[in-house]
């Protein structure tokens, strides 16, 4: 599993644009700047739709006001259902939906789930990191992927 003072791992994420799909290199997308990175089991799901999500979108200019950067949901849906659910919470600028659609960086990052026994296979964990110039500075996953309490902006407010 990352773990703080690790890398992000050198995969690319997909993110729809008006140009279509567009790759994200995650090392790329850190270089140089703070960055805030949230995952999370799965778009249009309850507690995603309605804390996860929204907790970032409420607090992206006092997340901007401490440094951060940018900052990125990232979930193994695809880039189609990120963008869809992105423009159904209202994200507009304040939160990039970064897909990882085949879980390769979620494998990599060591951070996969098994929903499977409720019919939901293999998903992200619920967390949130800190990353400066690509390197975690401070990372929160939760124990009940089913609750958002260590892993929401307020959480990572605190500890900026």
């Amino acid at each position: 599993m990352i773990k703080v003072g690790d890398k992000i791992p050198a995969i690319s994420l997909k993110q729809m644009t008006a140009a279509g799909p567009t790759d994200v290199p995650l090392a790329d997308y850190c270089a140089g700047r703070k960055v805030v990175i949230f995952a999370l089991p799965g778009a249009f799901t309850p507690t995603c739709s309605e804390t996860h999500v929204p907790s970032f979108i409420d607090k992206a200019k006092a997340l901007r006001d401490k440094g951060v950067a940018a900052v990125a949901c990232v979930s193994t849906s695809d880039f189609f259902v990120m963008n869809a659910w992105g423009k159904s919470l209202g994200t507009g600028d304040s939160v990039d939906m970064l897909a990882d659609g085949n879980h390769e960086y979620t494998r990599a990052a060591g951070m996969t789930l098994d929903l499977s026994a409720v019919g939901l296979g293999e998903r992200s964990q619920r967390y949130v990191m800190v990353l400066d110039d690509g390197v975690v500075t401070y990372l929160a996953v939760e124990e009940d992927a089913g609750s958002a309490t260590v892993s929401t902006a307020d959480a990572v407010l605190e500890q900026l």
